[in-house]
């Protein structure tokens, strides 16, 4: 089934390159980054697996955690992760669902119109396309991407919109195009002008209904 913004994901059985556990647990409660790739030992999936390992300590500032998925098995992701960090010279710590058997990427939607086929998997058919999944802590999905197989994603903008979702988990704000952390952010049209300036001290009123504060801290 297709996950829509505020699911909660389904609770599935993974197995991964560091063992097997259900999904809530593996999210606690974290933020979670799932990122599905067509298949491992291919260019642009080891530099996005690359990318992915050199933001480490990014990740870990934001209290998010991170698990690829890909329909290769389980002793592959641990072969390719040498490929990977001797490219990116970051080590991959995060884990990897080895979704041999397509259950995770049905579930969630994550394969391309023709790949439901029982053999002959390749990366140009029953290969996992790119997807981005955000979830919050209350396991709930915030944020998807899709990326047919011939784009590499641009991890700096998931780690924008991650900043962004972050910032506004819970408040009345919603992220202006191209916003980055620390910029003025625009007030939800839940607030009228005297709760908005209650809340958030002043306000710039650009249009009724446009309206910006400060970044609140």
């Amino acid at each position: 089934m297709a996950l829509r913004i505020n699911d909660v994901v389904p609770n599935l059985d993974l197995v991964t390159d560091q063992g097997e556990f259900k999904l809530h647990d593996f999210i606690g409660d974290s933020w979670t980054i799932l990122f599905s790739h067509p298949k491992d030992f291919t260019p642009v999936c080891t530099t996005e697996f690359g990318a992915v390992a050199q933001l480490a300590e990014e990740w870990e500032k934001r209290n998010t955690k991170v698990i690829g998925l890909s329909v290769d098995g389980v002793e592959e992701h641990k072969e390719w992760k040498a490929d990977i960090e001797s490219f990116a010279k970051a080590k991959p710590t995060f884990p990897i669902i080895a979704d041999e058997s397509l259950e995770v990427s049905k579930a969630l939607d994550m394969l391309p119109a023709d790949a439901y086929l029982p053999d002959g998997r390749t990366a140009a058919d029953s290969a996992s396309v790119r997807v981005v999944f955000i979830f919050s802590p209350d396991k709930k999905l915030q944020l998807s991407m899709t990326y047919p197989m011939s784009v590499g994603r641009n991890f700096a903008e998931v780690l924008r919109a991650l900043d962004a979702l972050q910032a506004s988990f819970g408040e009345p704000i919603a992220m202006p195009a191209n916003w980055v952390p620390g910029e003025d952010v625009i007030v939800a049209l839940s607030l009228n002008d005297e709760q908005a300036k209650d809340r958030f001290g002043s306000i710039d009123v650009k249009l009724p209904y446009l309206r910006t504060t400060k970044q609140p801290s």
